[in-house]
């Protein structure tokens, strides 16, 4: 494998609070705690803990949390091009891109047409080419109408690139913006695309980016019975890599086909550690659409598959959660169809829940887990004839365990407890692969 790389990254500094008063409150008192701004916040606490806070401590607890240190912005790989464009002069290429793939404010694939550089067809993962279609929305192949190139969809029934399909060009360029977290589908394809490349001789250049949840590693390893397009190797949900990173270990761990075959290329990100604070400038899919939602997705997924909803269908997906039958905590909303979400969970039902937008921006950047306490308390409130969850919950979980903990009544604690091995074990194998301090 290839590394091409630019002068070493700046260290970044980062306060990082764990949330301890937070979590020591009932869920009323949370819940309600999470919707509101810093100094409501802030006075919550003060009062639920009658007061034994010191009001200086409550001022440097707020300021703690709003706060996270600053040195240089990190630079996608992407926007460094006498990195890589050099290397593409002469050549046919293949893209794998969406709405994401980004020179500055140029799509990728406008840039290198306006650099003559020759591309036969682009590859399109989940959400399309220019990252409009609803998640699990079927996108078909057709033609850019800007360029005229022809758009290959790797997302339904096709998502592995046939062997015609690579065969006449030079190598495939893989730039697409990830958020660290197994079950965003992003990886999936660049893992099928990477063995077509492999299988075929074809080199494989990624340009990196920074991954937003940087270093965060949690949640339970996926077991080989649960292998889907969301969940293809035995990572926790979220696992603390760029893709290019990923792409490496998929690489040396053999999780493809011919493997050792594949030419990977990596062109790094500058100034990019996994301390990094890194606010993306487009969002990466219609259910992502800012920071908040970007930094509350790895914990709020795992609700697709139960009875509760996370918000598709409003102007704040996973932004927030709640249902018909939950209990009225402050805020509610209704479901309605859009074009990112045609058929959301509960359309047209007003449902009751809590608001997280303000909570996911300001906080959880800074709150190095998972919150599982929400699904442990959501399902501790149902009472409905209809399962809590579905069989897509195990998909994402990657494991049935998480499940069957949670309906015997396993505690946050227990449930970490059982995850510890599995992080420990993944962390040695990600350590190998790590391209970034």
């Amino acid at each position: 494998m290839i590394i091409n790389t630019i002068p070493s990254a700046m260290a970044v500094m980062e306060t990082v609070i764990t949330g301890p008063v937070i979590e020591s409150l009932e869920f009323s008192e949370r819940t309600n705690l999470l919707a509101m701004n810093h100094s409501q916040r802030m006075n919550t606490i003060f009062e639920a803990k009658d007061r034994q806070m010191p009001f200086l401590t409550l001022i440097l607890f707020t300021w703690i949390l709003g706060i996270t240190g600053w040195a240089q912005s990190p630079t996608p790989a992407a926007d460094i091009p006498d990195l890589w464009l050099p290397k593409l002069e002469g050549k046919t290429i293949a893209v794998v891109a969406n709405n994401t793939s980004r020179v500055g404010e140029t799509h990728l694939v406008d840039f290198l047409v306006a650099n003559n550089v020759t591309i036969k067809r682009v590859f399109s993962p989940e959400h399309g080419f220019r990252g409009k279609a609803a998640a699990g929305e079927h996108v078909s192949s057709e033609i850019d109408e800007k360029t005229g190139i022809p758009l290959v969809s790797l997302y339904g029934n096709h998502k592995k690139p046939a062997p015609s399909e690579v065969a006449d060009v030079d190598l495939v360029l893989f730039d697409i913006q990830d958020v660290g977290v197994r079950f965003y589908t992003y990886i999936s394809t660049m893992t099928y695309v990477m063995e077509a490349c492999a299988e075929n001789g074809i080199p494989f250049y990624i340009l990196d980016r920074p991954n937003p949840h940087g270093n965060l590693i949690d949640g339970p390893i996926l077991e080989p019975e649960f292998t889907s397009f969301v969940g293809l190797h035995p990572v926790p949900i979220a696992h603390g890599m760029t893709v290019g990173e990923y792409a490496a270990m998929v690489k040396g761990e053999g999780w493809i086909k011919d493997s050792k075959k594949l030419d990977l290329s990596v062109f790094v990100c500058n100034n990019y550690t996994h301390e990094s604070v890194y606010e993306l400038p487009v969002a990466p899919s219609p259910n992502l659409p800012n920071q908040a939602s970007i930094m509350l997705y790895p914990s709020l997924c795992l609700f697709e598959g139960t009875v509760v909803s996370i918000g598709r269908g409003t102007d704040l997906p996973f932004q927030q959660f709640g249902a018909p039958w939950f209990e009225d905590l402050g805020t509610t909303f209704t479901p309605t169809s859009r074009s990112e979400a045609p058929h959301p969970k509960y359309e047209n039902e007003e449902c009751y829940g809590v608001e997280l937008a303000s909570f996911g921006e300001n906080f959880m950047h800074n709150y190095e887990k998972l919150y599982i306490f929400w699904l442990l308390e959501a399902h501790r409130q149902y009472n409905g004839d209809e399962p809590f969850f579905t069989n897509y919950f195990r998909l994402l979980a990657g494991t049935e365990k998480l499940q069957k903990q949670i309906e015997h009544g396993w505690s946050e604690a227990q449930i970490r407890e059982s995850w510890e091995e599995g992080l420990s074990e993944f962390k040695l194998v990600r350590e190998k692969y790590l391209l970034y301090e």
